[in-house]
Parts: structure tokens; sequence; C-alpha cells
């Protein structure tokens, strides 16, 4: 078995801001009751023209002008999204083409909502530390805006676009990555969805407008029941404990959410790294923005445990835990 580690990041969210107050104008809702609940002021939303496959080649883009990277010699493509610009091709194959990648990279889309980053850096640990492949590119985006439901206060009010992009490379010294641990439990794929070909699941009729739908206060007690277990599945994994873990990094899908999390876990709300305050829940997206605003702001550095942790519709979950070992960046990122 072979090392392997995160080299590189980079992060892109469109320009366009939807604050509270513009949601003010759209449905009856205002500024104090979203933030009371939500713990988010305003999401960013991408243009009418503007599709994952663009998010996806702007992180990149930002991943390789801070570090120097060339993407020339990756050779596995994965893009973690739920938002494809297509059913087919795939965004990775968009992506590979976009980028000049060479054509024997392979290039895969994974569907794992907002579990579906740390799903795509378990696969892309699996390729390296096999040997199968060297150098793999891991993107998680979504652009949620083109599928949420604007006249629905209870699911228009969280959503937002954005990408964030890793490089996964062999490490012939040592596997930054020490813990995982995924699962899904199939009997609430009604809670979150987005009608396609089917209409029912589990014996329940789907509400069929092709947005998507979710019903949040069954999400909310399934994730705070389950995330504390799996993240203490993740530390049995790796031999290690909650108290070595520098920063805890969970999907970005509510505060309301992380707070009681962090509490069943008897961890420091202060040391849990989230980007829903400004960019909203951006599925897949979510956790390397917020691993990205970590390293921006210089909180998150070389050599400290950061525990990753997605869940969403599925229902899916999974962690990991990683020691960070980041290449230096050679130009400094610009705000976001």
């Amino acid at each position: 078995m072979k090392g392997a580690k995160i080299t590189a990041i980079g992060a892109y969210v469109p320009a366009r801001r939807l604050t509270n107050h513009d949601l003010e104008q759209i449905v009856d809702t205002d500024d104090e009751w979203i933030v009371q609940r939500t713990g988010i002021r305003e999401r960013r939303i991408s243009r009418e023209d503007e599709y994952t496959s663009d998010l996806c080649a702007a992180a990149v883009l930002d991943l390789m002008n801070r570090y120097g990277k060339s993407v020339q010699d990756v050779d596995m493509i994965l893009v973690a999204t739920s938002t494809p610009d297509f059913s087919f091709p795939s965004v990775a194959s968009i992506l590979q083409n976009r980028l000049g990648i060479p054509a024997t990279a392979g290039a895969i889309d994974m569907s794992a909502a907002c579990a579906g980053f740390v799903y795509a850096l378990h696969t892309a640990h699996a390729y390296v530390a096999s040997g199968l492949h060297r150098k793999v590119l891991v993107v998680g985006a979504d652009a949620l805006s083109k599928i949420t439901d604007y006249t629905d206060r209870s699911t228009c009010i969280l959503f937002g676009d954005g990408a964030g992009a890793v490089l996964v490379e062999s490490d012939a010294q040592q596997d930054s990555f020490t813990g995982f641990h995924m699962g899904s439990d199939g009997s609430g794929a009604h809670h979150v969805y987005r009608t396609n070909l089917s209409h029912k699941v589990n014996e329940v009729d789907l509400i069929d407008t092709g947005k998507l739908v979710q019903n949040g206060r069954e999400v909310f007690r399934w994730a705070v029941r389950t995330v504390p277990q799996g993240v203490q599945q993740v530390l049995n994994n790796a031999g290690a404990s909650m108290e070595q873990v520098d920063w805890f990094i969970p999907h970005s899908a509510n505060l309301r959410m992380i707070e009681p999390i962090c509490e069943r876990m008897n961890y420091p709300f202060e040391q849990a790294l989230y980007s829903l305050e400004y960019f909203g829940n951006t599925s897949a997206a979510s956790i390397p923005l917020a691993l990205d605003l970590g390293v921006r702001e210089g909180k998150v550095v070389n050599g400290q445990q950061v525990l990753l942790y997605g869940f969403g519709a599925g229902l899916t979950h999974a962690g990991l835990l990683m020691k960070l070992a980041l290449d230096p960046e050679v130009s400094r990122p610009a705000p976001l």
C-alpha cells in the first residue's frame, strides 16, 4: 500500500449574492428568522448560463494558480455533484476536456448528495493507496439554485452554489488519511429528493415539481443522531480520540444542526468550521469550501488533524480523518 495526501486546494463561488433581505422580497420570511434558525446570512447564485461544470473549472483554476500546479499529469477525475449539467455526459468528462487533461485520464461523477465530496475522497484515497492512480483531481460542486423552489420558504432560504477542488497525490513517506467511515440508510430516501424518472420511493408518492424537496425536521433528527456515531467510527478506525482533532468540518447544512452535533460529541463548537454563513448550503461543495476558508484565513495549517463528515440525501453519510499536508502556495488567494 502506498500513501496519499491532499497537496492543493481551490474554491469558487459565483459573484451574485442573494441576501436574506433579498429573500424578503420573494417569500414570506425575514433576516432575523433565517439567521436564528439557520445561521445563514447570504448565499451565492450562479448566472443563468453558469452551470456546475463552470463552477468546477473555476475552482480548479484557483487551485492551479495558488499552488502552481499542473493538471496535465492527473490520471483520474472525480466530481461529486447532485446537479450535473446533463444526465450524461458527466461533469467530470466535460471538465477533462475544458482543462486539457489528457484523454488517458479516467473521469466519473459521484452522486452521494451532501456526503459526495467525502465519498469522492474515500475513492481517491483507495485509487492512490492501491497504486492504481498517482494523481486524482477531486471536485465537490453544486448549482442548487437551478433546482430550488423559490416559492417554498422552508428550502429556498438554505441553498447556494459553489465548488471546491483538491488534488490527492501519491506520497511515498506516509499516508495522510488515517480513518474512514461511511454508510447509507435508504429507508429515509423520501425525506430529501428531486423527482426524475420515478415518482415514488419507499411506497411514498413524491411531489413532482422537478425541484428539490426536503423534510427538514426528519433530516435534522437523523443527522444529529447519526453523525456523532459515525464520527466515533472514524476515530475508532484511526485509533484516535476527539481530543486529537484540531478541526471538525461537517457538512454546512444548518448552524442549528452543527451545534447539537458538537454538543453530543462534547467537542468545542469553536473548532467546527463551516461555510454556510455567507454561502448557504452548497451540498457537495460545503465541506471543501469550509476547508478552503480555514486555509485562506490561516486557521488550518499543515500537521493538524482535520475530521470531515458529510451527510445528506440517500440518506448517505461519510467521514474521514486526515493530517493536512498541503504544498506551499505560490500566490496569495483572492477573497471569495
